[in-house]
């Protein structure tokens, strides 16, 4: 049984989902402020649902070339390891904010789903 948390990594925001304990479905839970608080609040949930590992969005472009978000989602994760003791991996994120619209219009949420489409797509990954 693993509960992973998935992030969509924003410089303004910071959309955060779970899966259930199983690791087969994610579930968009929040979206929070990007900043120094943010770290904390991750720390938070991960002890609060007993996660496993931590899942980021890997943004690059459509051309697979990195994009200026990348450095500071990076720094990110590496903080996040030091700060929780898990393990970040990192999922490929491409038009996950642009679906999470699609699906359910513009709303205060949809980082959040993004970073639900992000841990699905990895969860699905990894149970094949």
């Amino acid at each position: 049984m693993s509960t992973y948390i998935g992030i969509d990594y924003g410089t303004k925001r910071i959309g955060i989902a779970l899966s259930d304990d199983s690791g087969t479905l994610a579930f968009p839970l929040e979206v929070i402020p990007a900043g120094k608080e943010s770290t904390g609040r991750i720390k938070d949930i991960a002890d609060e649902h007993t996660a496993s590992a931590i899942v980021m969005g890997e943004s690059r472009m459509r051309s697979g070339e990195e994009n200026p978000i990348l450095k500071d989602s990076r720094a990110c994760a590496d903080e996040l390891e030091k700060t929780t003791g898990l393990k970040v991996y990192f999922e490929w994120e491409y038009d996950t904010s642009q679906e999470a619209r699609k699906m359910q219009g513009k709303t205060e949420v949809n980082d959040a789903s993004a970073a639900a489409l992000i841990l699905q797509r990895y969860l699905d990954k990894q149970n094949g």
